[in-house]
């Protein structure tokens, strides 16, 4: 059995903040890692390979920067996303369109703590915690040295894991689950 097939993801564990039709998530997890390690994950092209549920075709560790993003395994077309701060190894800021993206780390003894911020569409919410979710257990895996494939996209709406997080996340959130 491979450490993707016994790979499970612990329960929904985010917060939105719900400010009309506008929600963010609010994604926090205690690696146990540098900063500065997790700061080339969030911001390497090769490396957000890796983990993340979309391709960068440039670093997005350099304020001022417009990156082109492409989902990964989803039949979206890519979309540009433009860096607007990014305070190595502490804070990185990015926008494409009305979505933007906000990561946050704060070193702790022994690692740091990963705080993703992001505005969803609430009728998407669920299904955005569970992806994000899933994205970041693969970061941690990748970053001590236990990687597994990455879960994205239409991928990840396959993966049973990825399936009960969305129900456990809609609940926690008080929607109903959205079909897709």
């Amino acid at each position: 059995m491979s450490d993707l097939e016994r790979y499970e993801p612990g329960p929904a564990d985010a917060q939105v903040k719900k400010d009309g039709e506008k929600w963010t998530l609010v994604l926090v997890r205690e690696l146990h890692h540098s900063p500065e390690k997790i700061w080339e994950a969030l911001t390497d092209p090769v490396h957000l390979r890796e983990w993340a549920p979309f391709d960068a075709d440039d670093n997005l560790g350099t304020a001022g920067n417009t990156v082109k993003l492409t989902w990964a395994n989803a039949p979206a077309p890519p979309f540009e996303a433009k860096v607007t701060r990014a305070d190595a190894p502490r804070l990185l800021e990015y926008v494409s369109g009305d979505t933007a993206f906000r990561w946050e780390l704060e070193p702790l003894a022994g690692g740091a703590r990963l705080t993703l911020s992001t505005n969803i569409d609430r009728r998407f919410i669920s299904m955005g915690a569970a992806g994000w979710h899933v994205a970041l257990d693969v970061l941690d895996r990748l970053l001590g040295g236990n990687p597994i494939s990455r879960i994205a996209g239409g991928d990840a709406m396959k993966f049973a894991g990825w399936q009960r997080l969305n129900g456990e996340y809609a609940k926690l959130f008080g929607i109903e689950v959205p079909a897709w």
